[in-house]
């Protein structure tokens, strides 16, 4: 394919790299206001927080401008090579990581009693995994829908995925399930994210309601296995078509239903119990028309109601047997199900007071009580977001909203435009993690998520961090300069 010269200058994307700047100069500010001490003498000493946030900003804006130098067919070419180094220095920070705060993900270079810098590998696998899925999937004559096609593409997001879990480091490991949406839009069946959306949906009404009874039913149990059935008899109406078995599903789940109210005043019934009765019958129901009609949609329909209703039963044993007990009170509070403002659910109380308390104005900057009294742990890092919403009100929260909201459709519109499935690829996993990091953090710091533990990009305090989105931005908009050099 013939090239071009371009001047990398005159096609770089200057809107995002704007964008980029106000983020991090904003974000900068805000670091500056949550970790202001007054008796501070030199705000630039290397030694704080705020000198050394501005040295990883500098930092930061160099290895920038060497990744725009590079030539684009360097990030295809050595995509592999760099998720391999990646991954075993994911599988080096289990063994050599020390624990902190129960967490075992950061490497700290230089001695134990005077370290350089630490880093954090994590942070690292987002753009590796994002060039390496990018590589795989512009494959020659690659088909993403063969099974052995997927299973490489799955593999790729989901070993990253499970060595941030075994570092202990569960809120880095769940950003990688961004990646799924860059698969849906590279032709994934849109139902494997509805999957995803039931068992999220499962999940959370399976344990908020698993203590509530009616008579003698879990509430839980009884709503997730109703939902089931509507999603089963909806999926054959969909799927299918057809009426007369829409209508068989119907009048048989109504009609048993309708017979075992009528016997729950003369007998104790669990009514959970007859739902999943039926959620059974009518899966072999459908079993029966695949085997007669051959209509694989039949058999999927089915598998997926007798899948739908194991996950349900599977819910407890994930819950209390595999999640941590510090994760376990977490989504205990994010649910409403306890109420434990001195422990758990101390820091996002505390962060809802400091936001609530900057009402639509704010108190101005380095006015913040919650702030300089440090009553929200983390307010540099993680609950970043408190100190805008102290300081700058309704209307500083809403404008970096909408920074973000720009920000993120600028990336999906960059991604779109690309030429070639490497760039779009590409730019669509920069979009998804950029959204996931931007929704869960936002989320967890007004307590509408479980808080766990991510930052928001270019507002939180960490070198790894702001290193590693900018080298994931800068590629990016390396790659989207280069669109213009193929004739």
């Amino acid at each position: 394919m013939p090239y071009r010269k371009i001047n990398i200058w005159n096609a770089l994307d200057w809107k995002t790299v704007g964008l980029y700047l106000v983020l991090v100069i904003a974000g900068w500010f805000s670091i500056y206001a949550a970790s202001y001490d007054f008796d501070q003498v030199d705000t630039f000493d290397l030694s704080g927080r705020l000198g050394q946030q501005l040295l990883w900003i500098g930092i930061s804006l160099v290895v920038g401008f060497f990744i725009l130098m590079i030539d684009n067919d360097w990030y295809d070419i050595f995509a592999y090579w760099i998720y391999f180094l990646i991954i075993l220095l994911l599988i080096a920070t289990i063994f050599l990581a020390k624990d902190i705060k129960g967490s075992r993900s950061w490497l700290v270079i230089g001695s134990a009693a005077r370290p350089l810098f630490s880093i954090q590998p994590a942070e690292f696998a987002k753009f590796a995994t994002a060039l390496a899925l990018a590589k795989l999937l512009n494959s020659y004559k690659f088909q993403l829908m063969e099974p052995r096609n997927f299973m490489r593409a799955l593999a790729l997001i989901f070993v990253p995925f499970v060595l941030i879990l075994l570092q202990k480091e569960t809120g880095s490991a769940l950003v990688f399930l961004a990646f799924l949406v860059v698969l849906y839009r590279e032709g994934m069946p849109g139902v494997v994210l509805f999957s995803g959306l039931c068992a999220i949906v499962y999940f959370v009404i399976g344990i908020k309601f698993s203590e509530t009874f009616w008579e003698n039913t879990p509430v839980g149990e009884l709503v997730v296995l109703l939902l089931i059935l509507g999603i089963l008899i909806g999926m054959v109406y969909d799927y299918k078509k057809g009426k007369n078995n829409v209508r068989y599903l119907l009048i048989g789940s109504f009609g048993v239903l309708l017979i075992t109210f009528a016997l729950s005043f003369f007998f104790i019934i669990d009514f959970s119990w007859v739902v999943l009765g039926i959620i059974l019958a009518a899966a072999i129901f459908l079993l029966s028309n695949f085997v007669k009609y051959r209509a694989k949609q039949y058999l999927f329909i089915a598998l997926f109601s007798l899948f739908s209703a194991g996950f349900l039963y599977s819910v407890d044993y994930v819950f209390n047997d595999v999640l941590e007990p510090h994760h376990q009170v977490r989504i205990k509070v994010t649910l409403g199900m306890i109420d434990d403002p001195s422990g758990a659910g101390y820091n996002v109380n505390q962060s809802k007071i400091a936001i609530g308390s900057g009402g639509v104005w704010g108190k101005g900057f380095l006015n913040g009580t919650q702030t300089k009294l440090k009553y929200v742990p983390e307010q540099d890092t993680d609950f970043i977001f408190c100190t805008i919403g102290e300081e700058k009100g309704f209307l500083g929260t809403t404008l970096v909203l909408l920074l973000y909201m720009v920000f993120i459709i600028r990336l999906v519109f960059l991604a779109e435009r690309q030429k070639n499935i490497f760039n779009r690829v590409y730019g669509y996993s920069v979009a998804s993690i950029f959204f996931f990091h931007f929704a869960i953090n936002i989320g967890m710091v007004i307590g509408i998520t479980p808080v766990i533990g991510i930052p928001l990009p270019f507002f939180s305090y960490g070198g790894s961090s702001l290193l590693a989105f900018t080298i994931l931005l800068f590629i990016f908009l390396r790659l989207d300069a280069s669109r213009r050099e193929r004739l």
